[in-house]
């Protein structure tokens, strides 16, 4: 979240930079927004989000029962590289706080960062086994921990404490075609060999080959149903990155190989699973996570542009929401 001060130094910036360059900077915007929004490809990517969620409410419902937080592929609750003395990085920057603030009990689980969904999800019931002591609880994955959090629900069949929903935020229900992408460019010999150097590094390498869209349409999905009783609620993203983002390449590959929008490494229409409850308009795949670069939404001011996406507002109001259901 950018500090009051630095806001304001983005907004009286602007007062140096010629209005042709603002008024294609508002013209860029609107723009990109317009062809996602007419594009006839994009009937099925449900409620479209764009603004829902810039800034923090002053008032949201806390649900009755504690949340769990699973993270994606090669993540972590916190990760501390310098030792107990220097603050540690955490997966959910600023979310856990924010939703202990408004006194949600929340459960941070860690799982393999790169083992299979059957590892993770083993891990994750023992997690949510030793910290939730019998309670009933709302899941909120993002990525990959939907996969876990699905198999863990329907296969391992928790039976210490109660899944009441399961909210999944950008997870590839249905593959990934930059997955497909990069097994089919790397080649199965050399995927031997970078298995083994991922191997020796202490890294597991189980779910690169889950992520697939064959291995999600052939065999995750059918043995994975819905469970009765618990409710499934999704979310995905769209972003048209830079040609400098981070994102670019990938994005351009989903795009071109799925034909539709996604957020740089998860497209909307894989996102969808359960009660679809929209499309987030201009937010990336870290954007989700509160991994927001901070320089990213400074140049967006300067060019008079207003920061549509914020992370802690974002969960604050899934928890709302689950509130207001009884959740």
């Amino acid at each position: 979240m950018i500090r009051p001060c630095f806001q304001a130094t983005c907004r009286s910036s602007t007062q140096f930079l010629p209005r042709s360059a603002l008024r294609v900077a508002s013209l860029r915007t609107f723009s990109a927004s317009s062809r996602l929004r007419n594009d006839p490809r994009l009937q099925d990517i449900g409620r479209v989000i764009k603004d829902e969620y810039a800034a923090v409410r002053a008032h949201y419902d806390t649900p009755k029962n504690t949340i769990v937080l699973a993270h994606g592929l090669l993540g972590f609750d916190e990760l501390r590289l310098a030792g107990a003395l220097v603050p540690g990085i955490h997966y959910w920057r600023g979310i856990t706080e924010a939703l202990n603030a408004k006194g949600v009990e929340v459960i941070v689980a860690a799982v393999p960062a790169s083992g299979s969904i059957e590892a993770r999800a083993q891990k994750l019931i023992e997690n949510i086994s030793r910290k939730a002591k019998g309670k009933s609880v709302n899941i909120i994955a993002h990525s990959m921990g939907g996969l876990d959090s699905r198999y863990m629900i329907s296969c391992l069949k928790p039976t210490d404490f109660n899944v009441l929903s399961l909210t999944t935020i950008a997870t590839p229900h249905h593959g990934s075609a930059f997955a497909d992408y990069m097994f089919e460019s790397i080649g199965p010999r050399q995927i031997k060999r970078l298995y083994k150097i991922l191997e020796y590094f202490g890294f597991e390498t189980g779910a690169f080959s889950q992520l697939t869209r064959q291995y999600m349409k052939d065999s995750f999905n059918p043995r994975t149903p819905d469970i009765e009783g618990v409710e499934y609620y999704s979310y995905g993203a769209s972003l048209e990155p830079s040609s400098w983002s981070v994102f670019a390449a990938s994005h351009a590959i989903i795009k071109r190989i799925e034909g539709g929008p996604n957020d740089g490494l998860v497209g909307v229409n894989s996102s969808q699973w359960g009660q679809y409850q929209g499309t987030l308009l201009g937010v990336s795949h870290l954007d989700l996570i509160n991994w927001t670069n901070r320089l990213k939404w400074f140049f967006w001011e300067l060019t008079g542009s207003k920061r549509t996406f914020n992370a802690i507002a974002f969960y604050l109001d899934i928890a709302d929401m689950l509130a207001r259901k009884g959740l």
